[in-house]
């Protein structure tokens, strides 16, 4: 009695490991960390910066600024509304800012470097390349040249030959 071997599937294990080895896996992981410390970065800019000057102007918190749909308008100090309809805009104004400020320093500090690079990396491999071609085309050029002073040398009668 012989029992025929069957091909094995792949493990999870092996499966795993090879969506682990892809390469925008990796790149999608340093993106979160990047995107975690940049929130740090913004939010620090948003509380050290942006709310001290809208602070000199009215508060510093931008969510106590709201407006009441329904009068009285009464919102307990941890954020339950009592009685009325408040409209928060001061948190949808600060949320805003956030995603602005984070926009701006994502696109300047790492979108437009990035771009420039790219930019530059492949204008020198075209440039390269160009280099290649000129280089290929003179000595084409002057094989050329050599052809026909090796036929010049030779002389009519043995080139009719």
């Amino acid at each position: 009695m012989s029992v025929k071997k069957e091909k094995k599937e792949p493990s999870v294990w092996h499966g795993f490991k090879a969506f682990l080895m892809r390469g925008n896996v990796v790149d999608l992981a340093v993106a979160v960390v990047i995107g975690a410390a940049f929130t740090n970065i913004v939010n620090a800019v948003v509380k050290g910066i942006i709310n001290p000057v809208v602070g000199a102007i009215g508060t510093q918190n931008l969510d106590n600024y709201s407006s009441c749909l329904k009068d009285p308008c009464r919102v307990g100090a941890d954020g339950a509304v009592r009685s009325g309809v408040p409209i928060l805009w001061g948190s949808v104004l600060g949320a805003t800012l956030t995603f602005v400020i984070t926009a701006a320093v994502v696109y300047f500090l790492m979108v437009l470097p990035m771009s420039k690079y790219l930019a530059r990396q492949a204008a020198r491999k075209a440039a390269r390349e160009g280099t290649k071609e000129v280089v290929e085309v003179s000595e084409l050029e002057v094989l050329k040249e050599i052809r026909d002073a090796l036929l010049a040398q030779r002389g009519p009668e043995r080139g009719e030959r």
